[in-house]
């Protein structure tokens, strides 16, 4: 249940009324505050005459769900909206892994040359081995922080765990939460606290309730600049690295109001299939697309395998301009 006090409820009444009705949680957006719980079904007689509106809800979907907001939520990037009515489909390139300054420096320069606006770049890694390169850590953040300053780009990057939360923060302009810390509540309280978009990645064994129930620990927490990431999840199929669940995103598109960016590089695990799966992704009319691409996928310290070289990268981009536009999206 959804609880829109009326604006003459101060914060102070409200953290009062809270604290009372222990299966309450407060949300402060601006002057509104919002009470979330999931036990309580109807309006408490305390509460009388204090609440504007109430929503009633089957599960814990509830401040991402379109009962609750029709429209989906716009999330600001840079000088650029998602989400709302924009129709742009942001188009995120860049490395797995910031690799060095070289290297991010390709990247950024061609993320730039195409007109686009955000680079990605691993700084912390969270490796299924304890062998493999586990990032440059802070040094990898200034690199991205500097190809930010030098070239005007807004920067993307994962927080591992909830050690370095705070350093991302300050160093990036969206957060991603990946998949493997899709249920670290250290990562998603602190995300809450932010004014800051968060990218939010489905966990590959996480079903969809799971997946935005995670959002709603943003969300309640008081942010409410987070975008659903799909990157596939783990089924039966062994020839490719995880299933790109669309069936997914068609049910996230009907029933949730955050904006949604699809992740075809971890889903296939293999360049050779990006770009078409990058087209399948824009035709559904989507909010955005995060692509794996390196200056020289075969020296790549992590993930070479998906990874699509500069040039397929540009010819990416070309393919899918055309079937954006057929759906009335345009790629930024």
């Amino acid at each position: 249940m959804i609880l829109k006090l009326n604006t003459s409820v101060h914060s102070a009444e409200a953290a009062k009324l809270a604290e009372q009705h222990k299966a309450f949680h407060i949300s402060y957006k601006g002057s509104e505050h919002l009470i979330t719980s999931s036990s309580v079904k109807e309006v408490p007689a305390a509460l009388e005459g204090k609440v504007d509106q109430n929503w009633v809800f089957a599960n814990d979907m509830q401040l991402a769900s379109r009962e609750f907001q029709k429209e989906t939520r716009e999330v600001k990037i840079g000088d650029l909206t998602i989400g709302g009515n924009s129709k742009n489909t942001i188009l995120i390139g860049g490395p797995c892994s910031v690799e060095s300054l070289e290297q991010i420096q390709e990247s950024a320069q061609l993320i730039k040359s195409l007109g686009l606006t955000t680079l990605r770049g691993g700084c912390y890694k969270p490796r299924t081995s304890p062998y493999s390169f586990q990032g440059l850590g802070l040094e990898g953040l200034k690199l991205l922080a500097q190809m930010r300053k030098e070239h005007g780009l807004s920067v993307i990057t994962e927080v591992r765990d909830a050690t370095h939360v705070d350093e991302v923060i300050e160093h990036s302009d969206i957060i991603q939460i990946g998949a493997k810390a899709m249920y670290d509540q250290g990562i998603l309280r602190a995300c809450a606290k932010i004014n800051k978009p968060v990218l939010l990645k489905r966990g590959f064994g996480s079903t969809l309730q799971e997946f935005v129930q995670a959002a709603e620990f943003i969300l309640a927490g008081g942010n409410d600049q987070v975008i659903l990431c799909e990157r596939g999840i783990r089924t039966f199929e062994t020839k490719t690295r995880f299933t790109l669940d669309l069936c997914g995103v068609a049910y996230l598109q009907e029933y949730t109001n955050l904006p949604i960016v699809l992740d075809p590089s971890h889903a296939l695990g293999y360049r050779y299939g990006v770009e078409k799966l990058a087209k399948a992704c824009v035709a559904m009319g989507i909010d955005g697309l995060i692509i794996e691409a390196h200056p020289d996928p075969s020296v790549a310290k992590s993930d070479a395998a998906q990874q699509l070289t500069h040039d397929q990268f540009r010819a990416m981009k070309s393919a899918i301009e055309p079937v954006a536009n057929s759906v009335g999206y345009k790629i930024v």
